[in-house]
């Protein structure tokens, strides 16, 4: 098939913050100012782009704040020249948290994932404490909160994935401490009245990083692929991105947990199997097949929403394109073939 060319990080960065017509009505619908809490991070950068294009493209003067440590200076120039303003805060400070500005539209993207086997404490702190920090001096504004799909049980993909009325049950410390981070939201927004809505995110895909990447580089090298998780969800992250914004008008007391990924259920081996024809490369397999994966169904987002603007073919054949040009990888695999929550 014929897709579009992304060339460059600078076409990319373009792309994934491309707002969709429905974000631009909605934003058009919310008055204030939205600030992005964590903005430094894989997804953050773009999202802040995409809303201040979308409040533009609306006829709105909001100004999009980004906070983080800003440890890698380069996201902070893409903010600030993008038009983003910017304001350097440790999230697990309170007395820093309580220096920021408040805003009507919030965004909370802070949270530690990788290193949890060396550092659980950490892990613990960012997910529980810095929620709580926030809840605090956002009392009266609507947050999106980004959560994981690792709150729920892994389940055989013959069974379906599960919604969002299915129990969570997570597996290991980060999921476990997730599930504290919605925990945390969901004392303050029923104590505080504070609006909530938490958005369960399985696997957002950028062709610098992202379950497609790990796969494709696992290709092309000539890595075996594990096949120990058989099955997975993805969605393009321009439109996660433009979903979560969307979401700023879902946000409820108590909150409401929304299941964010794309409307289809990807096979491991068939992935690969795609890769390796595109790349032109033999694909070989590391350990047998696996029995439970993580799968949710989003149906009640993507009706919300309005589905997604990016198919899974396309996302396949950008990432095989991106990896065979020696495109940037942040270097931050997702390791989705860990069925046992160590990460």
């Amino acid at each position: 098939m014929k897709t579009e060319c992304i060339a460059d990080e600078i076409q990319l960065d373009e792309r994934l913050s491309r707002p969709t017509p429905r974000l631009v009505e909605a934003l058009a619908r919310l008055d204030g100012d939205l600030i992005v809490l964590g903005v430094a991070g894989k997804m953050g950068v773009n999202l802040a782009q995409q809303a201040l294009r979308a409040s533009r493209e609306a006829g709105s003067r909001r100004r999009v704040l980004g906070v983080a440590r800003f440890t890698d200076p380069a996201a902070r120039r893409k903010l600030e020249t993008s038009g983003v303003k910017t304001l350097a805060c440790d999230l697990l400070d309170p007395d820093a948290v309580r220096t920021l500005p408040r805003a009507p539209l919030v965004v909370f993207m802070a949270g530690q994932k990788f290193g949890t086997e060396d550092r659980p404490e950490l892990t613990w702190a960012v997910n529980t404490l810095t929620p709580a920090h926030v809840c605090r001096h956002f009392a009266d504004s609507r947050i999106v909160a980004f959560s994981t799909g690792c709150v729920y049980p892994l389940v055989p993909p013959a069974q379906g994935p599960v919604d969002e009325s299915a129990r969570p049950d997570p597996v290991g410390e980060y999921g476990q401490a997730c599930l504290g981070r919605e925990r945390i939201f969901e004392h303050f927004s029923r104590t505080q009245g504070t609006r909530v809505c938490l958005l369960r995110l399985c696997y957002a895909i950028d062709l610098r990083y992202g379950v497609l990447h790990d796969i494709a580089q696992r290709v092309w090298r000539g890595q075996p692929v594990p096949l120990s998780v058989t099955h997975f969800n993805m969605i393009w992250q321009g439109d996660a991105n433009a979903m979560a914004l969307q979401a700023l008008q879902h946000c409820t007391a108590p909150p409401t947990p929304l299941n964010l990924t794309g409307p289809w259920i990807l096979q491991t081996r068939e992935v690969a199997l795609a890769f390796g024809r595109l790349l032109k490369k033999d694909v070989r397999w590391a350990g047998p097949e696996g029995p439970r994966a993580y799968l949710a169904d989003a149906r009640k987002a993507l009706e919300r929403f309005g589905g997604v603007t990016v198919q899974p073919a396309e996302m396949i054949e950008w990432t095989a394109r991106w990896v065979a040009a020696g495109g940037r990888s942040l270097g931050k695999p997702t390791h989705f073939e860990v069925s046992d929550g160590r990460f």
